[in-house]
């Protein structure tokens, strides 16, 4: 169960990236009341929340109703991180955790920051969701490492919600070198945990003995 839950938080810490999600929350607040801000904040990590335990508990069901297996999920799961995990690591401005010139143009432009882009893509992104389907399925219906999966996410977004309450002060902290070198530590990790569902994904599949 220890396992699983450190396995979880770091999946989760690492596909949501609370450090940049408060780092672009500053750069999308700059005027920004400090009440306003908290409201934000708030909304924002409420619905990313909710996103992603609705994922984690009923994305498997799902899946398997649409004919998809746990080592095909496994698989398509693992290749998902091992891409994001790529991303962090040699700190790629096109970082799955980036918006999109389209998207930052646009976020600008809202009144309300708290579901666009916060809680989504920016929270509760595609990297995230997968990363939630996949560690539900890797808990094989065991009710205590589901329950530590959830903790995990649970303790990930409260970890989320105070990196946005002090983000103004914490990118002035931190600085971008510090940024860059735990996102990159991060990533490491994540790239084994994306490797290690691969080499689960395909050796349940039973792919390797047929071609044998």
């Amino acid at each position: 169960m220890l396992s699983a839950a450190l396995t979880s938080f770091t999946t989760f810490f690492a596909t949501v990236g609370p450090i940049e999600a408060a780092v672009i929350f500053a750069t999308l607040t700059p005027g920004v009341s400090a009440a306003d801000r908290r409201r934000i904040a708030v909304r924002a990590t409420a619905i990313a929340s909710s996103i992603l335990v609705a994922s984690t508990l009923a994305g498997g069901p799902l899946l398997k109703q649409l004919g998809v297996t746990i080592p095909a999920l496994q698989t398509a799961g693992g290749i998902i991180l091992l891409i994001i995990a790529i991303d962090m690591v040699f700190a790629k401005p096109t970082s799955a955790f980036k918006l999109t010139p389209s998207e930052g143009a646009e976020a600008q432009r809202k009144d309300d920051l708290a579901v666009f882009p916060l809680a989504t893509p920016l929270l509760a992104g595609p990297g995230a969701m997968s990363a939630g389907i996949l560690l539900a399925a890797n808990a094989h219906g065991d009710a205590l490492e589901l329950a530590a999966t959830i903790a995990a996410l649970a303790t990930v977004m409260i970890m989320t919600f105070v990196l946005l309450l002090v983000a103004h002060d914490l990118t002035r902290v931190l600085g971008v070198t510090a940024q860059r070198v735990l996102m990159r530590v991060f990533g490491i990790l994540l790239a084994a945990i994306a490797v290690q569902a691969l080499f689960n994904g395909i050796g349940a599949s039973g792919l390797i003995g047929q071609v044998a």
